[in-house]
């Protein structure tokens, strides 16, 4: 099956986990929905099933491995086959610590060899595309002919997609969540990626919040990647099926998303040690910038992990948000 990835939502730590995946597929049926990073070690090491498992709904979805030994990265693509995820993307663009202490993520901008052997071994043993996401730079390279070398030396390794955050990566002297900030966007570095390898699939990622922006930038390339504006506020991906992928079915309104989440709630407190906290604290946004906003999030907040809570707290919390006919769509 051939991957859309015209418009996706990117991995984010702690954020985007199997529960929160399933309820942004409520608000769209077409957007492409990458896992949080998971380790080569906490596949070939560690729970398979707690890392690996999804609901079928959430289809297309992405799995983005980190590390940066080839014969590792070969391994949990052969264990994820059993999941039949639609593509299998190699993380070389996060900047944490964990991450530099493992010598992979961003650490891999200034090993382009390294990153095409890894991606061979990937192609060899996924039966999944094989994708890579990376920054413009880190540290002290120059901008754009260090970006060059990558894409041409990971692509001669067989690589046709690149999902490029249009950020250096500071790996000295800036923490993760100053990396998401500080360096300055750099659009046009990305744009002239396209232009110089027509052939190859380039995405655009970093500051995107609106879909009108999305629309400019797709003049440029072939897809756009949302991060935090998706997750802080959801329900901007409700116009993206229409906008983007020509499919007129009209989407949920909130409450609506709210009602389809209900049984997905309920059938996750049958399981151990669970409460409704851990699929409610993904949906703190759903009404941002409408009335009754500040009320549904300091109520779910508020309740979500007290013992015993069941699902009566969400519809508690979704009678505090006047529903209205005209919910606007999100630009």
């Amino acid at each position: 099956m051939t991957v859309n990835r015209r418009i996706s939502v990117a991995p984010m730590m702690d954020w985007t986990d199997r529960h929160d995946r399933y309820f942004l597929r409520q608000i769209s049926r077409h957007t492409l929905l990458y896992t949080e990073m998971v380790t080569t070690g906490a596949i070939i090491h560690g729970g398979v099933e707690r890392h690996l498992r999804y609901n079928d709904a959430e289809h297309p979805i992405a799995l983005q491995l980190g590390g940066s030994d080839p014969d590792d990265l070969a391994r949990a693509c052969e264990i994820a086959n059993g999941y039949a995820y639609d593509e299998i993307n190699l993380n070389c663009g996060c900047p944490s610590d964990r991450v530099q202490n493992g010598a992979f993520g961003a650490c891999l901008m200034g090993t382009p060899d390294i990153v095409a052997d890894c991606v061979k071994a990937m192609i060899g043993a996924s039966d999944a595309p094989v994708t890579v996401k990376n920054r413009i730079g880190i540290d002290d390279q120059e901008d754009y002919p260090s970006l060059k070398r990558f894409t041409e030396t990971v692509a001669n390794a067989g690589c046709k997609t690149f999902i490029v955050h249009a950020r250096k990566a500071w790996l000295n002297g800036l923490s993760p969540k100053e990396n998401r900030e500080v360096p300055p966007l750099k659009y046009e570095l990305v744009y002239r990626l396209k232009q110089d390898f027509p052939e190859l699939e380039i995405l655009i990622n970093g500051g995107i919040k609106t879909l009108d922006e999305t629309e400019q930038h797709l003049e440029h390339v072939d897809g756009v990647m949302i991060g935090r504006e998706a997750y802080q506020n959801p329900y901007i991906l409700a116009d993206v099926d229409r906008r983007f992928y020509g499919d007129d079915v009209k989407p949920l309104t909130r409450h609506q998303v709210v009602e389809a989440m209900i049984p997905y709630i309920e059938q996750h407190l049958t399981e151990e040690n669970a409460t409704i906290g851990h699929v409610t604290r993904h949906m703190l946004g759903l009404f941002q910038q409408m009335r009754g906003a500040k009320q549904w999030r300091r109520y779910l907040s508020e309740n979500a992990h007290r013992k015993g809570a069941g699902t009566e707290v969400v519809r508690e919390a979704l009678a505090l948000v006047p529903e209205l006919d005209d919910e606007a769509l999100s630009a």
